[in-house]
């Protein structure tokens, strides 16, 4: 089997990715930005060749990789790179090279863009909170006048937190639309709740193989502006109702061998048009493995391999090491 990783030093922990799969006698190649004698022993290990390019934004550079490595090896059965930055250059490639294990082209707009989220989870009978693309002054004013302050805004095709705003008063809404880029921003409801997340990796029919979760304890807006602690813990997902839903959206969503991470807001209060406190709603779902050292927390708290698992499901489609996975503890981190 022959997979290529996108970027495997960064983060620099990912390397765990590409590791399983050396360990089990597949060619991982690799293909980066950093030069190879900077790219740590840890990553120069589990792979079996690096292909440097001085910018992976570069897309005939990138092409001309994918094809040297079909060349010297053969047919590229997965591509891949855990990140959401290059979530659309796996996808363009895919489409290119006719790689057939994982999204093309053509599925980057449902996984990628906030608003077109909206209709997988509907699909999914998950309630989302109501929007508004922001395209003129008056329309956007008349979504405020409909769902009242606060809103939050953010690229409709975003990573992470990056130029969101809360929005509490015109005067704030004001400043906003005054100093706001080019890019298309997603207009949201205020949701009065915190985040707990569905995180798991699946087969090739969208069965899960694994899966963990975690609480957000504090409203992401309170972080995003200082104002609260990110506190974070593991949750024994098993016994919540986010199994049942979670399975559902991987269904509407069809996340075929993919690490997926979904975040839905749990209401920390009854709110009018969005539910009762303790209701779920859908908030956005990510295409990749959960950021920073989620995937060690989750191997800590089910006594697992997460990597191994994921390694698992390219070679095999199934999870062979831990298939009878339990919730053993909880995990927490403050920062």
């Amino acid at each position: 089997m022959n997979v290529i990783f996108i970027s495997p030093h960064f983060p620099e922990h990912f390397y765990n990715f590409c590791d399983r799969l050396k360990r089990m006698g597949v060619n991982v190649l690799g293909i980066g930005d950093c030069p190879y004698e900077g790219i740590g022993d840890n990553c120069r290990n589990s792979l079996t060749e690096y292909y440097y390019l001085p910018s992976l934004e570069d897309y005939d550079a990138v092409h001309r990789a994918v094809a040297f490595f079909i060349f010297k090896y053969g047919k590229i059965d997965f591509i891949d790179s855990q990140n959401e930055y290059w979530l659309e250059l796996e996808a363009r490639l895919r489409t290119d090279f006719n790689i057939t294990t994982g999204y093309k082209a053509e599925d980057m707009e449902r996984v990628k863009y906030k608003s077109k989220m909206k209709a997988g989870y509907k699909t999914a009978k998950v309630k989302t909170a109501r929007f508004h693309l922001v395209k003129t002054l008056e329309g956007c004013q008349a979504f405020i006048a409909k769902v009242g302050y606060p809103v939050v805004v953010k690229p409709d095709n975003g990573v992470g937190a990056s130029d969101t705003w809360k929005l509490t008063c015109d005067q704030e809404f004001n400043d906003f639309w005054q100093t706001k880029s080019d890019k298309q921003y997603i207009m949201e409801e205020f949701v009065p709740g915190h985040i707990e997340t569905f995180d798991g990796i699946t087969d090739s029919d969208c069965n899960i193989l694994f899966c963990a979760g975690q609480v957000m304890a504090k409203n992401p807006m309170e972080m995003l502006h200082g104002t609260g602690e990110n506190i974070s813990y593991t949750q024994n997902v098993q016994a919540t109702e986010l199994l049942e839903i979670g399975q559902r959206v991987v269904k509407a969503f069809q996340a075929r061998h993919r690490f997926f991470h979904f975040e839905f807001f749990r209401l920390d209060e009854n709110r009018k048009g969005l539910g009762k406190k303790g209701d779920i709603l859908g908030l956005e779902v990510n295409m990749r493995a959960p950021g920073g050292y989620i995937p060690d927390k989750m191997n800590y708290a089910y006594n697992v391999d997460v990597y191994q698992i994921w390694a698992e499901s390219l070679l095999f489609n199934e999870n062979r090491s831990f298939p009878d996975y339990k919730f053993h503890h909880y995990v927490t981190h403050v920062g």
